[in-house]
């Protein structure tokens, strides 16, 4: 009865695997429910969800089992799949169309899985030192101009809060003309003096704004774009427009290189004002019917999730010419297969809760399974106004992920806003000057981590445990804790009162603070004030330091540096780079003995932390 008639029959392709006894799945891009994907029924079509949804920004066709293999599915399409949910004992996935294209990647372990896939997809572009410092937003919705941006750089020097970054969210445009590429000459008549003066003064090192791929028709190009053919049309030759996120939408049509030409052209007076990296906004809300693309080859329903690929890639090549190839800086929210290559990504949109804590970092950890190893989020929660403690949890494991940035919705995110300007070692800003001071000391680490990650297409932080400990099954189930590179693990903390519950794996782990040692593996359970978190080192470890006291993040690694030692043996090593990341100085222990240390400079400082 089905087929008697074929003429509304869609067409799909569909396959089935099977999920073996005790078999887990992970990735499939940022997602924020359970970190083990059997059960679930995942539908691979990026949208601005937020993250308490089942929705993704970042939809990556690509997912890793804990049986030692990974599965590519090649198309930027809507790929839907039911992941022990419709048959217990099989992943299905279904293209709509007449052709279906997958990799079996086989590892088998995690490392080598991640490092075939980026050979398929790219590896991770290198990211500047300057960029892992803590960022600075406006926020997204609140007024602000020159003053304000001014207070909040003098409010956080005087707390003694280093600020690498300065973004300009929004507001830096004139209200709902999004995105005209223009300072508001209302609230920032002079932009390349304010951010000079800025600059000069010491108070931030680099500045960023937002922008969006799409014009309001209020904006005063939208009707130079739409007489030269830069926008999206309609099959009837009408440009595409719609009321979502603006009045009279409309989208700019990458696939039209001059189009392209035109959109770095605007980028490129930024530049030239002073502006050092671009926030890639939105990207999501791409049309799949009733399109026209400036590129008639093109099936509308692969377009929706690469054109963030498309989005990224222009802004990020742009930003390359300008800067050069290893200074390049986005701040995207949307992604898909193979956008790992211009970092980097934040978590978008989620809730000033514990629960979206969570949500977020499941989020980044099963993104950073998919090959990215840059990852942030808006620390303190994007939406709602956090409660001092949240603030003060967030920004202990926000400081720890690659990159940091401070951003609200419709309230600022200044530490001194947060909690009535407390200024007890337990208040707000101090917590935020501790953290932020820990990771300028651990930048020696973090960055020769980075080079590590982006060769393999490993995550830098969020790491799942799991990439370190495959042998382990426990690991594959952890989704409230996550690795620090290869040797440092933490554990966020949920709860008002302090308590942690986290799981050590085998072998010898020290507190980072106490140097208090503890054997896994196991589940342990601590209590902490707000100037601590569970940051075990992992045995083996020669961990590298900036010296007591830094507050820089880009400094000489190789100089005036602690060295730490952790139950090491021969043959343990630890690789310092310089500030461009190429390899500087290899301290290795032979014989008993570091040696390489004779490459560092100055006054260092050797500890062994546990014989």
């Amino acid at each position: 009865m089905q087929t008697s008639d074929m003429r509304n029959i869609k067409h799909y392709i569909f396959t089935q695997t099977t999920i073996s006894v005790g078999e887990s799945v992970h990735g499939l891009g940022e997602r924020f429910g359970p970190f083990n994907k059997v059960g679930q029924t995942v539908s691979l079509w990026n949208a601005d969800g937020g993250t308490s949804s089942d929705q993704a920004y970042k939809n990556i066709s690509f997912w890793m089992s804990s049986r030692g293999y990974g599965v590519f599915i090649d198309t930027p399409e809507r790929v839907d799949l039911e992941i022990g949910s419709e048959r217990c004992c099989r992943t299905q996935t279904s293209v709509k169309g007449q052709r279906l294209k997958w990799y079996l990647i086989y590892g088998p372990s995690p490392r080598e899985i991640l490092q075939r896939y980026s050979i398929l997809t790219g590896t991770p572009g290198s990211m500047p030192a300057w960029s892992f410092g803590l960022w600075l937003s406006t926020s997204f919705t609140t007024s602000y101009d020159e003053a304000t941006v001014n207070s909040f750089l003098s409010g956080m020097k005087a707390r003694d809060i280093p600020v690498e970054v300065f973004h300009f969210d929004c507001f830096w445009l004139k209200p709902f003309q999004w995105c005209d590429f223009a300072f508001d000459p209302d609230t920032f008549p002079d932009p390349a003096g304010q951010i000079a003066r800025l600059k000069a003064e010491g108070t931030v090192k680099k500045t960023c704004v937002w922008i969006n791929p799409y014009l309001g028709q209020a904006s005063p190009v939208f009707a130079e774009a739409a007489a030269n053919g830069y926008l999206l049309k309609r099959l009837n030759g009408d440009i595409f427009q719609w009321d979502l996120w603006q009045t009279g939408m409309a989208i700019i049509d990458f696939t039209n290189p001059a189009a392209c030409t035109w959109f770095v052209s605007r980028l490129n007076a930024l530049f030239d004002l002073g502006v050092d990296c671009i926030k890639t906004d939105f990207g999501e809300r791409i049309p799949s019917v009733d399109v026209a693309w400036h590129d008639t080859s093109l099936d509308p329903r692969r377009m929706h999730n690469y054109y963030s690929f498309l989005y990224n890639a222009l802004v990020y090549r742009a930003l390359q010419t300008r800067f050069g190839p290893r200074s390049a800086v986005l701040f995207a929210r949307s992604a898909t297969a193979g956008t790992q290559r211009f970092p980097l990504t934040w978590g978008g949109d989620c809730e000033s809760t514990p629960e979206a804590m969570a949500e977020s970092i499941r989020g980044g950890l099963s993104l950073g399974l998919c090959g990215f190893s840059f990852w942030s989020v808006d620390i303190g929660g994007f939406e709602g106004s956090p409660a001092p403690w949240i603030y003060k949890r967030w920004v202990a494991w926000g400081l720890l992920c690659s990159h940091s940035r401070l951003h609200g919705s419709n309230s600022y995110r200044v530490p001194w806003t947060v909690d009535n300007d407390d200024s007890s070692p337990e208040g707000c800003s101090a917590v935020l000057a501790k953290w932020t001071h820990l990771k300028a000391r651990l930048m020696p680490y973090l960055f020769a981590q980075a080079q590590e990650s982006t060769r393999g297409g490993l995550p830098l932080s969020l790491r799942a445990m799991c990439i370190e400990f495959p042998e382990d099954p426990t690991a594959w189930t952890l989704d409230r804790q996550f690795m620090v590179g290869d040797r440092l693990l933490v554990a966020p903390i949920f709860e008002d009162d302090g308590t942690v519950q986290f799981y050590l794996p085998a072998g010898r782990w020290t507190n980072f603070f106490t140097g208090e040692v503890k054997a896994g593996p196991g589940w342990v359970e601590e209590t902490h004030g707000f100037g601590t978190l569970p940051l075990y080192v992992r045995e083996g470890t020669l961990l590298v330091l900036g010296k007591e006291g830094e507050r820089r993040t880009v400094y000489d690694y190789a100089a005036d540096v602690e060295v730490r030692s952790y139950f090491v043996k021969e043959g343990t090593r630890a690789v310092v780079v310089d500030e461009e990341g190429e390899e500087a100085v290899v301290l290795e222990v032979k014989g008993g003995e570091i040696v390489g240390r004779e490459g560092l400079k100055g006054d260092c400082v050797f500890i062994h932390c546990c014989e």
